[in-house]
């Protein structure tokens, strides 16, 4: 639907959510409501139950309330519905077995939210963490300057968290593709996926500033001034210690990594990732290490299977 739904319909289908208006930003609202009133009628089409807030009631708490963009928690982990493809939900499956140290993970958001950016991630990269020769394909396609095959693909996922051998925090990727260079070195393409969010303003930790000032000055891609107006309060902090986090990578002792790129993955009608991504770019002299791309130009490439391709149409291109 090219329309923002009405506040009835938002209501009748359980998703008006005083959260998706955004003061003064008319544009990011209506991408936000008609997100969310778009993977209601995706469940409801696919006669998926109707999840509540909060996710699991607390007994003697307040009363839940029906939400029509999530699913009920124990059906999402028992189906596997908020994953699209069998890759995708093997993935999820494989990547929730297990914790990398010290990792913060939001598995309510995964399985049953259906606006969930790591959902997002698996089910864009699922099929590419099942065959890495179809991974490598995708990358060449993606982005051409890349060296070397895939080697691996990691979800949510950081080289180091609060080690400051990396970043000193507890970033990570929603998605890693580590690529095999010529010889012993490697590649990173670390990708920061987006949906339904919207910018908001955050303070890097004061007593961090040390190791990320040291990591963006040692990579000397920031064009003068760009350092001193992101590391205070600014809406485009994430972006900026998320591209730190695999600028450190490549500045790590060991000398593994010699290519990276972080990349921000983002629905073209998202107006607040068009801008972040837009102004981000102006902080830089040298933009080889950062790109974006939406999500459309990653499906319109048809690298991707094809049943692939018309579930994550169906599923996020309902426009």
């Amino acid at each position: 639907m090219t329309d923002t739904p009405t506040r009835e319909q938002l209501e009748a289908a359980h998703c008006w959510e005083a959260e998706d208006v955004i003061s003064r930003r008319p544009a990011m609202t209506a991408f936000r409501q008609r997100t969310r009133y778009e993977q209601a009628r995706w469940r409801e089409a696919r006669g998926y139950p109707i999840g509540s807030q909060p996710h699991v009631p607390r007994p003697g708490g307040p009363e839940p309330r029906p939400v029509g963009s999530r699913l009920p928690l124990a059906y999402a982990q028992g189906t596997g519905a908020n994953l699209v493809t069998p890759a995708a939900l093997a993935a999820a499956r494989a990547r929730t077995s297990f914790k990398e140290p010290r990792q913060s993970f939001d598995f309510q958001r995964l399985w049953a939210d259906l606006l969930s950016a790591e959902a997002l991630a698996f089910n864009l990269f699922g099929d590419l963490a099942a065959d890495h020769r179809l991974a490598s394909r995708a990358i060449r396609a993606w982005w051409p300057d890349a060296p070397g095959p895939v080697s691996e693909v990691r979800f949510a996922h950081s080289p180091g968290r609060l080690d400051p051998a990396w970043l000193n925090s507890l970033r990570a990727f929603d998605a890693a593709f580590e690529l095999r260079g010529p010889d012993e070195s490697r590649g990173i393409v670390a990708v920061d996926v987006k949906l339904h969010e919207r910018l908001k303003p955050e303070t890097p930790k004061p007593e961090n500033l040390w190791r990320t000032v040291a990591v963006a000055e040692r990579s000397g891609i920031f064009a003068p001034g760009a350092i001193d107006a992101v590391k205070g309060r600014s809406d485009l902090a994430v972006m900026w210690l998320e591209h730190l986090l695999m600028l450190s990578m490549l500045q790590h002792v060991s000398g593994r990594w010699t290519w990276g790129r972080y990349v921000v993955v983002h629905p073209a009608g998202n107006p607040d990732m068009v801008e972040a991504c837009s102004r981000y770019r102006s902080l830089l002299a040298d933009e080889s290490t950062f790109g974006s791309v939406t999500i459309e130009e990653l499906i319109d490439s048809a690298v991707l299977p094809a049943a692939t391709i018309t579930e994550l149409r169906e599923r996020y291109l309902a426009a």
